[in-house]
């Protein structure tokens, strides 16, 4: 069975897209991490895809989530 890193490494060769480095799956882990724990299990893969979409900088991007995560329970709209 591959490790995660190399089925993600496969996947996005098979994608035609070229494979993340270390220090991107680290942040976009993290980054999942912050969302996950913030709201519903559901929003990790969903912000992270919400990412890749909006063609942002995960490292900007987990700033951003950080900070709504800080919010907590208030009106995040």
């Amino acid at each position: 069975m591959p490790t995660g890193r190399e089925w993600i490494a496969a996947f996005a060769a098979e994608l035609g897209a070229e494979p993340l480095d270390d220090a991107t799956v680290d942040t976009l882990l993290e980054l999942a991490g912050v969302a996950a724990h913030a709201s519903e299990r559901l929003a990790a893969p969903l912000t992270c895809y919400l990412v890749a979409r909006a063609g942002a900088d995960p490292v900007a991007a987990l700033a951003t989530a950080q900070r709504l995560a800080a919010a907590g329970d208030g009106d995040l709209a």
